[in-house]
Parts: structure tokens; sequence; C-alpha cells
């Protein structure tokens, strides 16, 4: 803490701006990011370059996501705001300041929600889930619902206009957008289900839950398979790798996961990831850290996981992933600044030895998160970083 507090008192002299050499900082960055584990590494690669939600408590505007989304003039107006404000304090722009071309986008496509009947709706400033079984024998009937579905899953995903707009966008150089990311097994399947119905059916019904979880895996390959060939690939050559947003894996036991979510990520991983090399991505910010150890047996490449699962933790049982974390979300919105330079300290005093740490906080970055604590965080790298 000590140190912490040094830097920051040091900051506050300096008209609440960190001392840090911008010009070296980014040009360590780049060798940095490049390979979190590279030999040749000079400092703790950042992985904060914060978001939209961050415009509002940085520029005095009253929070409105909704509207940030929908209106696109508005959103762009605000970004330019901010990225005058990034540019005095971090030396970048951060945000995107281009219209968007509506031209150039596909249809939408149905996903893996709407294969098993779960409506997408807007609530609270976020898009949530609405469940859609709530009792064994519904879950039973949705599960054959789903199965009927597969049997010409094309059919289903694909809008009715889907093959005039692709033959105008192939022609244009745009291919169609892959399936490379999912809301992990155990969050979907809470919203499909319910938190406490799904808890009590890997308990007592295992058989169902596992008939569940199969079939998870298998509309998933099945959806990744439909956007590649519409893409143009062949199984052999489909783009690798793939990533899971699983922040309820947390709820379960050890047991339950190995039944419910573990052979989802294997499934998926052996036939994208198959390869040391290949992207095997894991976001979890939750207590998860009994769950670990099984992640350990996929080889993650990469990692995001709880305020709480550690460094040393998790590095030792994911040797070869890049750790993106874990400075607690809410101490970087809060702006404690002597506790963010403090986990940063403790974070890189873990990785030191084997690296592979890319510092960045263990879950969303929210608004009230600050462009002067950005630049706090990258003082800290530059003066207690370096290998």
């Amino acid at each position: 803490m000590r140190i912490a507090a040094e830097l920051v008192a040091e900051t506050k002299k300096n008209n609440g701006l960190a001392p840090v050499d911008l010009e070296r900082f980014y040009a360590d960055q780049e060798i940095a990011a490049r390979d979190p584990f590279g030999p040749e590494i000079p400092q703790c690669p950042l992985g904060i370059w914060m978001n939209s939600l961050c415009v509002f408590d940085e520029l005095g505007v009253e929070e409105d996501v909704k509207r940030y989304n929908d209106d696109e003039e508005w959103r762009l107006s605000l970004n330019r705001a901010y990225n005058d404000k990034a540019e005095k304090i971090v030396g970048k722009r951060l945000l995107g300041e281009k219209k968007g071309d509506p031209s150039r986008r596909y249809p939408p496509v149905k996903g893996l929600h709407d294969i098993f009947e779960a409506k997408n709706i807007w609530h609270a400033g976020s898009w949530w889930l609405e469940q859609s079984a709530h009792d064994e024998d519904e879950l039973k009937a949705l599960l054959n619902r789903v199965e009927r579905r597969l049997e010409d899953l094309r059919g289903f995903l694909l809008p009715e206009n889907w093959e005039s707009e692709k033959a105008g966008l192939r022609e244009r150089g745009v291919k169609p957008p892959l399936y490379k990311h999912q809301r992990g097994p155990v969050t979907f399947a809470t919203s499909i289900y319910g938190t406490e119905n799904l808890i009590f059916l890997l308990n007592d019904t295992p058989d169902l839950g596992g008939r569940f979880s199969d079939l998870i895996l298998r509309s998933m390959l099945g959806i990744a398979r439909v956007l590649d060939e519409e893409a143009g690939y062949s199984p052999e050559d489909a783009p690798r790798g793939f990533g899971f947003a699983d922040d309820n894996c947390s709820l379960l036991t050890t047991d339950m996961y190995e039944l419910f979510g573990y052979p989802i990520l294997k499934g998926i991983f052996d036939r994208y990831s198959p390869d040391p090399g290949d992207r095997r991505y894991q976001h979890s910010d939750s207590d998860m850290g009994h769950i670990v150890p099984i992640l350990g047996r996929l080889n993650l490449t990469g990692v995001n996981f709880g305020p709480n699962v550690l460094v040393d933790h998790i590095r030792k049982h994911l040797p070869h992933a890049a750790i993106h974390g874990v400075l607690a979300p809410f101490t970087f919105s809060r702006n404690e600044e002597v506790n963010i330079v403090a986990e940063f300290l403790r974070d890189f005093e873990m990785a030191r030895e084997s690296c592979g740490l890319v510092f960045g906080t263990a879950g969303s970055i929210n608004n009230g998160s600050r462009l002067t604590g950005l630049r706090l965080i990258m003082a800290a790298i530059q003066k207690y970083g370096r290998y």
C-alpha cells in the first residue's frame, strides 16, 4: 500500500495526472500486446481501453444506454467529446467516431436462444433472456421441439431474404459473420430454465440435465456449421477459435459443472480449437475458483475471471493462458486510486515469473471508470510493471 500511496500522492501533485511517458508507454505496449509471454516483453501489457459505458460519467451526461445504442448521431457526438478528453489525458482517441454502413450488414440470423424459444428483451438498461421452460415437463417438451428444429437448422436460422442479400454482399466482398462467441452454458441454461431449477435438475434428474447439455452442444455446433458454410468454408478450412462468457458457472458444484458445462466447452473446442495455438477463451466475472481446475483440462489460452480468482490460482491450473484481469471493476469505477495501484502491484508480482498477465478489469468496465484512472494504471505499469 505504501508504494501505491506514493504514486497517488505524486499524481495529485501533478494536477491529478499520473506521471507517465506516453510515447514510451505506447511503444512498449505495442511489443507487449503482441505476446504477453514473449521473451522480449518490456512491460506488462495493458488490457483496458475503456468502452461506451464510460462516456456518461466522464462527460457529466445522464446515463441512457438505449439511446446511446439507437441514436447514432448522439452516440458519435458523445464519442467525439470523450475522445477529445482521452487524447489529452491518455494520448489516444479510444472510441469510434465513424458512422456505420447498414448496406454492408447481413440480415440478422437467429441464435441459440431462438432455438430454445427464449425472447431477448430490453430491461433495466440491458438485454435479458426470458425463461422458456419452468418445470421438467416443460423442459422435456422444449427439448423435443429443439430436436425437431435441428433437422432443418439452416431453414430455421436464416431469414427469408438471406439469399438475395447474401448475393449482393458477397459480390462486394462482404462475408457473413461467423459464430465464434456464446453466452456460456450455465448462464444460458439458467436464463432458459431458471437458476434454482437448473441446480435441482442436475442434482435430482441428471439424465435430463445431460440431455439439456447435449442439445445445447448440438445446437451450437449446428449454428457454427451453417454459418461456416454460408461464408464459403468447409469443415477443414473453417477459421479456428471460440470464446464463452459464463458468469453463472460459479453457481454449480464441480460435479454439476462436469456433467453440464464441461462437455459443451470440450465439444466446441475439440471442433474449433483443437491445436495448442487455437483460441480457447472463457470470461466468468464471478467467484468461480472451484471451476478453474476443470477448465484447466481444456488448456484455455485466454481467461477473464472474477476479482477474487487471483493470478496464482489461475496460473497453477492454466499455465498457458493469458490472464486478462484481475482488477476489481468497482475499484476502477469508484476511482479508488490507491487500491487500483495496489491491485496491479499484487497481480504483477504473482505473474512476474511466468508472464502472461494482461492487466485489465475482472469483468466489465463500468460507468464511472475515469480516464485519469486509466492514466494512473499506465503510470503504475511503466514504473513498477517492467520485466
